[in-house]
C-alpha cells in the first residue's frame, strides 16, 4: 500500500488511524498503524487522551478507499480469495 519504509526513517513514517467508535462515545476505539495502514494495532483511549495522541503523532485519518482495501484484504486472508466462508 505504502512505500514509506524505503525512503523514510521510523520517526518520519506516516501514522494512520481509523476510528471505529461512535462520535459521542466516552472512549475512542481506533486502529493505529505506522508506515503501513494494513498493519495496525487496536487501541482504546478516553476522548481527551485520543486527541492528544493524534496531535502528538501527527496522524492521518484513513480514507474510505484505504479502509475498503484493508477490509477486503482481511476478508481474503480470513475466508479465501472470494470471501467465501467454509
Amino acid at each position: 500500500m505504502n512505500s514509506d519504509l524505503h525512503t523514510k526513517t521510523f520517526d518520519e513514517m506516516t501514522r494512520y488511524i481509523r476510528v471505529r467508535s461512535e462520535p459521542g462515545d466516552k472512549f475512542v476505539e481506533f486502529d493505529f498503524a505506522i508506515g503501513h495502514p494494513e498493519l495496525f494495532v487496536e487501541l482504546v483511549l478516553p476522548r481527551e487522551a485520543f486527541e492528544i495522541f493524534c496531535k502528538h503523532n501527527n496522524v492521518v485519518h484513513m480514507d474510505s478507499d484505504m479502509i475498503r482495501q484493508i477490509d477486503e484484504d482481511m476478508i481474503k486472508w480470513r475466508f479465501g480469495e472470494r470471501g467465501e466462508r467454509y
